[in-house]
């Protein structure tokens, strides 16, 4: 049961606390002087105002979050929401739309636990019922379900997009590889980058190993990739790991390819690598991986010649032996100096 604030007039009703919640997934359109937040926050003080006779009242606190998903707790008015249901200034949570206040059923069973803890009720302007009601309860928990359903499937479908664009040979997005720049959602070569990357692909089969490959590059000072975003923040120019180096001679981008889920299709883009020249990498960098135990130990290092620790240094297989039982792991050079 909803606390309430006690009246010195005998007879009269006593006063709901009401604290209205908004919410909209999408920053589109919340520069607009009036956005999606006031309108449901109009619809939801106007329906306080008709419960007066109730003895609802609003609370001047705004509880808005633009531009946040319903699909995670993680958001600053909803926190501060909460924290005010502990600390026993609300009675009622209104909000427009069950929704606006998660998507998650799992999420909605301990937001319904936590306002039962402190007796506080959640109201639903849109759809007619409160949770002071078993009823209400039952209502919320099955349209909760639906939601949750229909955020499931948007997922699905926005992954099948991803698929469809990729078999197609659409590049999807993301920080653009060094060669090559993101322009209208696509990739256009850079081709300063892209000599870069044609002599490390010339100077691997030259060297014969990643290591050596480094030490080449470094030397006549080689970096990575420089960006600059939105924010004037700028990121890159440092030297290149044997980890980025390896994925740079596996990236099938430079092919002119898009691979998916084990697919290779080709891409919209131009290739910066010749088939010759990618042919013969993918052959050294096998007999590198096989020359350091693949081949010898057969399935005992799957990984071997793949990981590498955050400083670049590859990790090597190896093994210890407990109760008769032998584990086998990997391990940086690092660890090993210890």
């Amino acid at each position: 049961m909803a606390r309430t604030e006690t009246s010195p007039t005998q007879g009269r009703r006593p006063k709901l606390r009401c604290a209205v919640y908004t919410r909209k997934s999408s920053e589109e359109g919340l520069e607009q002087s009036f956005n999606s937040l006031h309108a449901q926050r109009d619809a939801c003080e106007a329906f306080i105002s008709s419960q007066t006779h109730e003895g609802w009242r609003l609370l001047p606190e705004a509880y808005d979050d633009g531009g946040l998903s319903g699909g995670s707790m993680e958001r600053p008015a909803l926190k501060r929401l909460l924290e005010d249901v502990r600390g026993g200034l609300i009675d009622i949570v209104v909000v427009y739309k069950v929704d606006r206040l998660t998507r998650s059923l799992a999420d909605f069973a301990k937001l319904t636990e936590l306002f039962d803890a402190h007796g506080t009720s959640f109201v639903s302007v849109t759809q007619s019922f409160n949770t002071s009601t078993s009823m209400g309860r039952l209502t919320l928990n099955v349209l909760l379900s639906f939601a949750q359903f229909e955020r499931e499937v948007a997922g699905e479908r926005i992954r099948d997009k991803i698929a469809l664009s990729k078999r197609r040979g659409m590049w999807m997005g993301g920080l653009p590889p060094l060669g090559y720049d993101g322009i209208d959602r696509k990739l256009v070569i850079n081709e300063p980058e892209a000599n870069i990357v044609r002599e490390i692909f010339r100077r691997y089969l030259e060297v014969g190993s990643i290591a050596d490959l480094k030490r080449s590059l470094d030397a006549d000072g080689i970096v990575s990739k420089r960006r600059r975003f939105g924010d004037g923040k700028e990121m890159g120019g440092s030297s290149l790991s044997r980890g980025a180096l390896y994925q740079i001679l596996r990236n099938r981008l430079y092919r002119g390819e898009i691979e998916h889920r084990g697919e290779v299709h080709q891409g919209e883009h131009a290739a910066i690598i010749g088939e010759k020249l990618w042919n013969e990498v993918p052959s050294r960098l096998g007999d590198q991986r096989r020359r350091r135990g693949i081949g010898s130990r057969g399935a005992s290092a799957p990984l071997g010649g793949l990981l590498f620790d955050r400083s670049g240094n590859r990790m090597s297989p190896t093994y210890a032996v407990k109760a008769g039982r032998r584990y086998r792991y990997y391990t940086s050079p690092r660890a090993r100096q210890r």
